[in-house]
């Protein structure tokens, strides 16, 4: 969560500064000894000035990164960035490569993939089960959120995706979601060990998964989302 809300919060900079990255990729994006995020190669990158809704250039970036649209129309937009984004956060949750030749023929772009999961809402096919997905409540919520804004920006209508400032926003909500449930939960073992009133050594569990759940999201794993042509977001 960290590692995407800097390189967002970078992202939402530049945008904010005229400037289109266009080349955003996991390998773009480097880690100091702490672990902070240093948006890199700035080679590609574009000045884009507010008065225009595009600009038309030869598309150009990293093979499963780069937007549909512009590669399509040759209209470099800021929401390009975002597409790119969108890949990058399939990859943080999945553990996949953004292209991978071994996968079947229509799943090579690791974006389609994630899109034909999350619609046909088979989630824990995408998902690193290893991230905890299935065996804690607050982790499954956390990363369905994740894929939901990852969903919303790899959407093929430009128009479609959320602002920089919008993924950045959901993404810091995602993991205030996830410290405040960590602290409830601390604090509900706290209370129901002190009482000394469960009758099972199992009810504990059950507590903290209804207190979990309670808090769902607008889309759940067990629904099937819609396409771009159907799904209602806001976007600057």
């Amino acid at each position: 969560m960290n590692i995407s809300i800097e390189t967002a919060s970078a992202l939402a900079y530049l945008h904010a500064s005229d400037i289109i990255h266009r080349n955003i990729k996991t390998n773009n994006i480097l880690l100091d000894n702490n672990f902070f995020v240093k948006v890199a190669d700035f080679g590609l990158s574009r000045l884009f000035p507010n008065d225009v809704t595009h600009i038309s250039m030869a598309p150009q970036g990293t093979p499963g990164y780069v937007d549909p649209e512009y590669r399509q129309c040759y209209q470099l937009t800021d929401k390009s960035d975002v597409y790119s984004f969108g890949v990058v956060l399939v990859e943080l949750i999945s553990s996949m490569p953004a292209v991978d030749i071994t996968r079947h023929t229509q799943e090579i772009n690791l974006a389609k993939l994630a899109i034909n999961r999350i619609q046909n809402g088979t989630l824990d096919e995408l998902v690193d089960l290893t991230l905890g997905f299935k065996s804690d409540s607050s982790i499954e919520m956390m990363i369905t959120s994740v894929a939901e804004v990852a969903f919303r920006c790899l959407q093929l209508e430009k128009e479609m995706r959320p602002t920089m400032d919008e993924v950045l926003e959901a993404l810091k909500d995602i993991k205030q979601y996830r410290n405040e449930n960590t602290r409830e939960r601390i604090d509900n073992v706290g209370a129901l060990t002190s009482a000394q009133s469960l009758s099972s050594p199992h009810s504990d569990n059950v507590v903290l998964l209804k207190k979990t759940k309670s808090l769902s999201s607008p889309d759940s794993v067990t629904n099937k989302w819609v396409s771009s042509s159907t799904t209602s977001i806001s976007s600057g």
